[in-house]
């Protein structure tokens, strides 16, 4: 079943909200009517037993033919509507029309109530009163017919007015909810067509300054991330493509020219280590991309427990003292004997530092200086891997840790870099909630920081 859309949900329920307000608006509005006409025939009640009263008390004396004369020009000047009986207490009628001659027993002991005489419905009042010692039992009444015929007609007119007056109003609803989604529909079809090759292109934003205006603000922000992870996306597969054709090609250069001639045992092996060299180079290449696209994902979650850093960099730098030696650098480190303590991955924050130290013996001449320090800062442990060598220019210390990106492309190739490692050493920080910033100078050295939250005591 096709599901109805915003506006058909948008009028239905406002449809509804207005049916239950009508109804409540007629029902309030009915009662209060009927209410307002009955408090009127009471009152009028009132002020005809308090007529009765005043001709007793004036007429009793002069005798019954006399009260009966009064009683009757009464009723007549009350029109035809009116109703009067008058007794005694033992029940001797003084005067009485027809149909109330017998009195009229209510459904409960109240002065005022309503009830049929005859065939038309009354309104009655019934009242004890006490003339010059006598004691009389009088009960007046009023039709009520045209009271409930124009009750009548107000509830008919309720009842035909009001499904009307809904289906006006749920009409003139859904016209306007049209109007108002007519942008959200043009919103939609904008953006069903833009495609992965015009991801530059963006929405027209409505300057209307409500909803239509951020929605479309907001899809323009998400066009924006979704261009430029396109373009990553798309960069680094030329770059990978383009990474793994070299090895691949020189592997297949050398395996062909060895094949052309029969070639001594020594001309082999040398062939061969070429060729394993490259290997494990594509190795390395492949295993750092299958990481960084598992972090990519968000299934690559590190174990975390609690680390001591101190050690891991600790065990850092004892790999980065051979690379160091073997380079005639000079290597210092400053790491204090107070633990400090990360929720993290030892492996992983042991492969960041050695990122960094590594980086850092590729780019220093030698005889050039390497400092290592930690120290802890404001509940974040610091750690600092600064070198003497080649520097990073200023238009390159935002791109550094960008995949693949080189600052010195030549020189990091012949190093056999692959400019992979600061990006993961990058998503390695962030995952452990920190930071990675870098201070550089070309030919004076650089600095690289490390911040990571300290873990609670």
């Amino acid at each position: 079943m096709k599901a109805l859309s915003i506006g058909a949900r948008l009028t239905a329920w406002y449809s509804l909200m207005l049916a239950l307000l009508l109804g409540l608006f007629g029902a309030l509005a009915y009662f209060a009517i009927s209410r307002s006409m009955r408090t009127t025939i009471d009152a009028e009640l009132q002020q005809r037993l308090r007529a009765v009263r005043d001709i007793i008390a004036e007429d009793a004396p002069s005798g019954l033919p006399a009260l009966e004369d009064e009683f009757r020009e009464l009723v007549d000047s009350q029109g035809a509507g009116s109703r009067l009986r008058v007794s005694y207490q033992d029940g001797s009628i003084i005067f009485a029309q027809a149909d109330i001659a017998n009195g009229v027993q209510p459904k409960s002991p109240a002065r005022l109530f309503s009830a049929r005489l005859g065939e038309a419905p009354f309104r009655l009042l019934r009242e004890s009163v006490e003339v010059g010692g006598v004691k009389y039992d009088i009960e007046v009444a009023v039709s009520t017919e045209d009271f409930d015929h124009s009750l009548e007609r107000f509830r008919a007119m309720l009842y035909a007015l009001g499904p009307l007056f809904l289906l006006l109003a749920a009409l003139g609803g859904y016209w306007l909810s049209r109007r108002a989604l007519a942008p959200v529909d043009q919103i939609t079809q904008a953006a069903r067509s833009i495609g992965a090759q015009d991801l530059s292109r963006r929405l027209r934003v409505p300057r209307t300054s409500d909803e239509l205006e951020r929605l479309a603000d907001t899809l323009n922000e998400m066009l924006g991330r979704l261009e430029a992870a396109f373009q990553r996306v798309t960069q680094f597969t030329a770059d990978a493509s383009h990474e793994l054709r070299t090895p691949v090609s020189v592997i297949r250069t050398n395996a062909e020219i060895t094949l052309r001639k029969p070639r001594s045992e020594a001309e082999y092996r040398e062939a061969f280590s070429r060729t394993l060299e490259e290997s494990e180079k594509i190795s390395r290449l492949i295993e750092q991309l299958l990481q960084l696209a598992r972090a990519d994902s968000g299934s690559s979650g590190l174990p975390m427990a609690r680390t001591d850093l101190n050690q891991a960099l600790e065990n850092a730098c004892r790999e980065a003292d051979v690379l160091a030696e073997a380079k005639h650098l000079n290597f210092s480190r400053s790491i204090p004997e107070n633990r400090l303590c990360v929720e993290g991955d030892s492996v992983s924050l042991e492969r960041l530092f050695m990122i960094l130290l590594d980086n850092a013996v590729k780019y220093t001449a030698s005889g050039g200086q390497i400092d290592v320090r930690l120290v802890s800062d404001d509940g974040f442990a610091i750690a600092e891997v600064r070198d003497t060598g080649a520097g990073i220019a200023p238009a390159d210390l935002t791109r550094v840790f960008d995949r693949f990106y080189r600052a010195d492309r030549a020189r990091s190739r012949e190093a056999g870099g692959t400019g992979l490692g600061l990006a993961i050493g990058r998503w390695i920080a962030e995952a452990h909630g920190g930071e990675i910033r870098v201070q550089s100078e070309p030919a004076k050295g650089s600095t690289f920081q490390v911040r990571i939250p300290l873990a609670r005591l």
